[in-house]
């Protein structure tokens, strides 16, 4: 990211020396280019965490750990420096996020940054929209099969209708146009209480492998008909750090018989029909929530992809493993479709870029919670809802639609 920055400053300010950190003169205009963190005070600590453990109070977990007394710091390979002024945010950026700032050193020896430069959207192949017909794509996520919010008849409604088995001809003749479907993470739900290091009694394993078995009985009768990737999610039966690995085959006995079952990673990545897809299931977005501020998940999307980061608080407060020589989560080409799974709404827009790059955004909302899918058309990137009801009343209004 620095590199491709000093190449993007020359062309942002040509008549603004690149300086580093350590070479900074008091008041003297430059760039400096390096690594923002972020100092919060409400920031959790492992020691305050074993502290609270032995505690007799329980503690409160906040949602957001913002504070009006965080600020910023740049780091780069010669040193730190404080950054003052009220052009960078600090309720906007987190640590980890990689900036080029123009500004001054002031006597106090902090930076007073007057400007600030972000990556901006990576390059962007021309999405070759090959199909001159409606093919679409369902994203489903937090299913959460097990769990105490998981109604069985809404899945099961959506299954039905995702394979043509609901609906009049018309509800039918789209069914027949569904060409992928994706699950974004947080499939299944392990009883609570059940996983907590202890060997388990038999009728308790009996409980926590009953969810995947339901999971893999409603995923084969998709597969049967149209392609599906699975994504593991928080709470799925994965490893926790990012990248999180493909669920392992063995889980899915009935699906692993369809080449049409794919296990896929978590982020992940794919093409159909000259159409470029990136999404995660969630864990990304639900952290920056934590350490900063937005309007919706979309706004926070927007970031990622302009900082060309899909997870810049990996590893500081985002669970990572630990490369040495490449970070997986660098977005080196720009997708057509962007979508995030396990969030609390439904939310699109079409973010544009000023290389003339456009990505459709998608927040795809739990499933457990809303009953709603969201379904994409490949012929023109346009997106729209179906919402799946269990009660009676809504049934009966579904099935007259």
């Amino acid at each position: 990211m620095r590199t491709l920055l000093y190449s993007l400053v020359t062309h942002w300010k040509p008549h603004v020396p690149v300086c580093t950190i350590l070479g900074l003169e008091e008041g003297k205009e430059c760039i400096i280019v390096g690594t923002l963190y972020k100092h919060m005070q409400l920031k959790p600590c492992v020691l305050d965490e074993y502290s609270k453990e032995r505690s007799a109070v329980p503690p409160v977990k906040p949602q957001n750990f913002m504070h009006p007394d965080d600020h910023l710091v740049l780091e780069d390979e010669s040193g730190r420096v404080k950054l003052g002024g009220t052009v960078l945010s600090p309720s906007t950026y987190v640590t980890g996020g990689v900036v080029a700032l123009h500004g001054k050193e002031t006597t106090a020896g902090d930076f007073l940054v007057l400007d600030v430069f972000e990556a901006g959207l990576a390059p962007q192949i021309v999405p070759q929209l090959k199909s001159s017909e409606d093919k679409y794509v369902v994203f489903i996520s937090g299913v959460s099969v097990g769990s105490s919010t998981s109604n069985p008849l809404q899945f099961q409604l959506l299954v039905d209708h995702i394979t043509g088995h609901l609906g009049d001809e018309q509800e039918q003749g789209i069914a027949a146009e569904i060409v992928h479907v994706v699950f974004a993470g947080n499939s299944v739900e392990s009883p609570l209480g059940l996983l907590n290091g202890q060997n388990l009694a038999s009728k308790d394993q009996s409980r926590v492998s009953e969810a995947v078995q339901v999971l893999d009985i409603l995923l084969s009768q998709i597969a049967a008909g149209v392609s599906v990737d699975i994504m593991p999610g928080s709470n799925d039966p994965a490893n926790f750090a990012l990248p999180q690995q493909p669920l392992n085959r063995c889980l899915f006995p009935g699906s692993r018989t369809f080449n049409t079952f794919n296990s896929c990673t978590n982020p992940h990545c794919f093409e159909l029909d000259g159409v470029r897809f990136l999404g995660t299931s969630g864990q990304n977005i639900d952290d920056l929530k934590k350490y900063s501020e937005a309007r919706d998940e979309l706004e926070f999307m927007e970031r990622t992809l302009k900082w060309r980061h899909l997870a810049p608080t990996a590893p500081n407060t985002l669970g990572c493993y630990p490369f040495t020589d490449r970070d997986p989560f660098l977005i080196e080409s720009c997708p057509h479709v962007y979508f995030v799974g396990n969030q609390d709404k439904y939310g699109t827009r079409i973010l544009e870029g000023s290389e003339g790059q456009m990505v459709r955004l998608i927040s795809i909302p739990k499933f457990c919670n809303t009953g709603l899918a969201v379904v994409l058309n490949l012929r023109n990137l346009e997106c729209h809802t179906l919402s799946f009801g269990a009660q009676p009343s809504t049934l009966k209004t579904f099935n007259d639609a």
